[in-house]
Formats: C-alpha cells, structure tokens, sequence
C-alpha cells in the first residue's frame, strides 16, 4: 500500500519519471501528459484546467481540459483568462523591481511617505514599516488582518483606518505575517512614485512586453474576457461543482490578488522569471525578489509537500521551497472558485503553471507529482534555447467548499 498520494497521482508520476530519465532535456510525451492531466481533474469532478510547462527559453507545451462553465459546453485552452488570485502578487514585486532598478523607488521606502494617512496603534511600527515589509509579507501584524471585511464587501477606504486598532506582533521584517489588505499598499506607493495607475504601468512594463495579450487587472477587463473560465464552488465533496459569480472583493487589492491571465501567458512571463527576457527584468532584480527573508514554517505542513519540503522561506513576492539540495520559488493562489499555481526551477530551468476553475486539491496533487518527478530524474534541462519554440497541444478536448478568501 503507497501513503499519502492517490493511486492515479503515483501513475502520473511513475510515468514522468519515466520519461526524465531516458531524456538529455525535458522531452515530454505531450499527447500522454495532456491525457493524465485530464485524469487528474477528472478524479474530483473540475470542470476545466489549463497548464503550460517551460524549459528553458520555451514553452514546451500548453494546453485546456474540460469547459469554461460546467453550465455550459465552451472548452478550456491554453489561451483561457482565469483569476490567479494571488499570483497576482509575485507580479507586484515584479514591476516594484523594474522601478528600484530605475531608481524611481527604493525597497526601503517608508509606506507612510506615501499613504500618510495609514496608522497602526504602535506609531513607531507605522513608522518603520517599508515597502519591502509588504511585498515580503514581514509587516509583523496579525496574518489576513480584515481580509474578513474584504469578504463582506466593504471598501479599502473603510477597511485601512480599522489598522490604527492593530498592535504589532514582531518589527517589520522579523517575522512572516501573510497580507492582502496591507499588501495592497504597494498599489498608491507605485502610484505616487509614478503618477501613473497600477493597472496600466503594469501592462505597459510586464504584460505588453511579454506578448501577454490574454493578461488584465479587474473586474471590468475580467467579464470583457470573451474566452473567460467561470467559477465553480461546492458545498462539500460529496456535492456537484456549481458555477458562482465573481465579484469585486480582492479586486479591490489589485497587487494582492487582481490580476487575470491564462496558461499560455503566465508561460511567457515564467521564462521571464527564469532569466531569459532581461529586457523586461534581469538576473539582479530576479536574484533580489527570490532571496529568502522570513522563514514560513507553516508551508511545512502544506499538503503533499510534507515529505518534500526541508525547509521554506518567503521573499519578495515568492514563496522559496527548499527541496534538499533543491529550490523552487512558487506561489499560489485561491479565489472564491478558483486556483492557480507559478514554480519554477531556475537550477533545472523547468517551470509549471496549472490554473482550474474551482477549488479543489487536485492543484497540490499536479503541482507535486510534477515537481516529484522532475527533482527524481537527476536531469537538468538542456541550454537555454534563443528563438522560443511552442510544442502544438495534443488537444483542447471538453470533457468541489466555497471560500471567500486569497492565498
């Protein structure tokens, strides 16, 4: 009897493994892996996914399963818009580094030069709070501090003086306190560096450049998407997924959890990550944004990742997973019916996005299968490759709790 994954995620894996072992590079049978992400899915009823797997300067494949809506027949592809929720964040970091290395900002940057009106009940604390405490989530007071008014649909503006009430846990950047509210500062502190709205800079400096043409920050460009996944949440997992709407809560913290994006784009934006656009952003600011800073002991715990994870750290916008010898930079995210999921090896030069519309835990079972295998094989990825080449997907064939919160 094998613990601790299901049968059909051990197939997967074996599979992988497979395939790794007997290739110099990273060359997946892509009509075979399309089939098992199929059956991923199937096994807890998603409606629709979609992923991308980069090596290197590539996009290897990316591809859709199931539909849009479980209301209706429109399939998923590669080019399907999804709220990643939380990924949105390491995209906030992303732009925050473009402008320090311009000299427009500074890391160090007190958030109250900014947003003067901010206030926690220890002034000194207000005080020495800097931007690099949000966008390394060490502000050091409570974690998720009123994302519940969030849920309840109250806006910023109500929401932020509730802060003057809030004592402090440690000194900004003692200690790793998860944030969308306070997070969500970066947005009029890029703003009044800039003179610029967040949305906008961010398209023209990441998502124009990158060719992400599927990517967008809000609700408005959201419901504009005409290939746009629907949510799904069930009340148990014994019951049917049932379409819900989206509405404009974590909308309202764009860094935080507002931008929109598919498989195909995130792909482009992962090679980016992993060296290979220093156009866009170079191996400095990347090297800064996944140094580890604060030790989050709790994502030891994270489900599937126990046996895999010897230790994790957050840095600027990402998630640090040491593997042993290994390091992934990942980050999830989770919206009311949807997840997402970003990692990549910059060591192996591999990369995975998976996006489903519903929340579900098949997204830990295909994120750690993936990274199983991969950090099994001993194979590391070929050179970087100079022209992007784009594998055709084999198909973009048609074919569970609800919770308000981000991740």
């Amino acid at each position: 009897m094998r613990l601790g994954m299901p049968d059909h995620s051990w197939a997967l894996a074996l599979w992988l493994t497979c395939l790794l072992l007997s290739s110099p590079g990273l060359a997946l049978d892509v009509a075979q892996f399309d089939r098992e992400f199929s059956r991923l899915l199937a096994g807890d009823r998603v409606p629709g996914g979609a992923y991308a797997i980069v090596e290197g300067d590539r996009i290897l494949t990316a591809a859709g399963h199931g539909v849009r809506s479980i209301a209706g027949r429109d399939p998923v592809t590669s080019e399907t818009v999804f709220r990643i929720a939380s990924v949105s964040k390491p995209f906030a970091a992303h732009l925050t580094a473009i402008l320090v290395n311009e000299g427009v900002l500074s890391w160090s940057e007190p958030v109250r030069q900014s947003v003067p009106e901010f206030q926690l009940a220890d002034s000194s604390h207000s005080n020495a709070l800097q931007l690099q405490h949000l966008i390394g989530q060490s502000v050091g007071v409570v974690p998720n501090a009123y994302d519940n008014l969030l849920d309840a649909s109250q806006p910023l503006d109500q929401i932020l003086p509730q802060f003057a009430r809030v004592q402090p846990l440690c000194r900004p950047g003692e200690c790793y306190t998860y944030q969308n509210v306070l997070f969500s500062l970066v947005e009029p502190v890029i703003e009044a560096a800039t003179g610029q709205q967040y949305d906008e800079l961010l398209t023209e400096r990441v998502f124009t450049p990158l060719a992400m043409d599927d990517s967008s920050v809000g609700l408005d460009a959201f419901r504009a998407a005409g290939n746009r996944a629907v949510a799904h949440v069930r009340a148990s997992r014994h019951l049917p997924w049932m379409p819900a709407s989206s509405n404009a809560n974590y909308y309202r913290v764009a860094p935080a959890a507002g931008v929109n994006s598919s498989a195909r784009d995130l792909a482009h934006w992962l090679i980016a990550q992993m060296g290979h656009r220093p156009a866009v952003i170079d191996t400095e600011q990347l090297t800064e944004l996944t140094e580890s800073r604060v030790r989050t002991t709790r994502e030891l715990r994270r489900r599937g990742w126990r046996d895999l994870l010897t230790d994790a750290h957050y840095g600027l916008g990402w998630r640090v997973y040491q593997l042993g010898n290994e390091t992934i930079y990942l980050h999830s995210g989770w919206v009311r019916g949807f997840v997402a999921e970003v990692a990549y090896s910059r060591q192996r030069q591999i990369g995975l996005v998976v996006l489903l519309n519903a929340e579900t835990r098949a997204l830990n079972e295909i994120t750690t299968t993936f990274w199983r295998a991969v950090l099994a094989s001993g194979v590391q990825a070929s050179a970087p490759i100079v022209a992007e080449a784009e594998s055709v997907p084999a198909s973009d064939s048609a074919s569970d709790s609800s919770a308000g919160g981000v991740r």
